[in-house]
């Protein structure tokens, strides 16, 4: 059942993996139940998480088997609720670009929010566009997620370009990428085009760079402002261990100048 499982995570499309979520979801929480992990999204405790990953970089234990939220969708989560105003503030304009799953519907219902979706394929979205060339106005938006996105595109520094022309002043955003705390500088490499070795270099077949330390250059280098979220500030041990969010990873608040 788990090879199975494995094979149809790597095998199938994005679009197809989304459909077929929805059934799976009512089944999967009923086959782990306990209390050993807690998704603060769903707010529901299992006795573990199901695993997730290309072979490259398989991991246990990570995604909720309820509403399928990994590591990163649990520490935006909380970041969104216990240290923004993303839920208390009135009428924020908020742009998500590949919508997660897990936060899509959940944000949709969100009385405070204008809220629009965007993305190249996903069914879910409200808008299908190529992120180097948004079709929407400037200074448009109060918030932007756009998450796992800029290790696929071909030129992130546009993507990120034109994701800072459609925010307002003072705006801000979430961007997280998958990031290798091992190096120092992000790996790219234009001539290795199979699935086979992108999985290989990249830990995913359709990812075409892997960040390093200097990612928050990049958006820099975009004309954000950043500002660091470090988990280990605001939780315990115990509480990341419990939502089993990824230990090195650090949220990034983008922020467009005032001026």
């Amino acid at each position: 059942m788990k090879k199975i499982y494995k094979f149809l995570l790597n095998r199938l499309p994005r679009p197809l993996l989304i459909r077929l979520s929805y059934p799976f979801k009512k089944v999967a929480p009923f086959l782990y139940k306990g209390n050993k992990v807690e998704c603060p999204v769903c707010e529901r405790s299992f006795s573990k998480f199901l695993s997730y990953g290309s072979e490259v970089a398989h991991r246990e234990n990570v995604l909720c088997p309820y509403d399928l939220t990994l590591e990163r969708h649990r520490l935006m989560w909380l970041y969104l609720k216990n240290h923004s105003n993303f839920f208390t503030a009135e009428n924020l304009s908020v742009l998500h670009i590949a919508p997660e799953q897990c936060f899509h519907k959940k944000f949709k219902q969100q009385k405070n929010l204008n809220y629009l979706t965007g993305d190249l394929v996903s069914p879910i979205a409200d808008m299908h566009f190529d992120l180097h060339d948004i079709p929407l106005e400037d200074n448009s938006f109060d918030v932007v997620f756009c998450n796992h996105v800029m290790e696929h595109v071909d030129d992130p520094i546009q993507c990120m370009k034109e994701l800072h022309r459609v925010m307002k002043p003072g705006a801000w955003a979430i961007m997280q990428v998958p990031q290798d705390f091992s190096r120092e500088e992000t790996y790219e490499d234009p001539t290795i085009t199979s699935p086979e070795e992108r999985e290989k270099h990249f830990w995913q077949k359709d990812h075409v760079r892997l960040f390093g330390k200097d990612y928050p250059k990049w958006m820099e280098k975009a004309g954000f402002e950043l500002e660091e979220f470090r988990k280990e500030e605001h939780y315990t041990k115990d509480q990341i261990e419990r939502y089993r969010l990824s230990k090195g990873e650090i949220l990034y608040i983008a922020r467009k100048p005032k001026n």
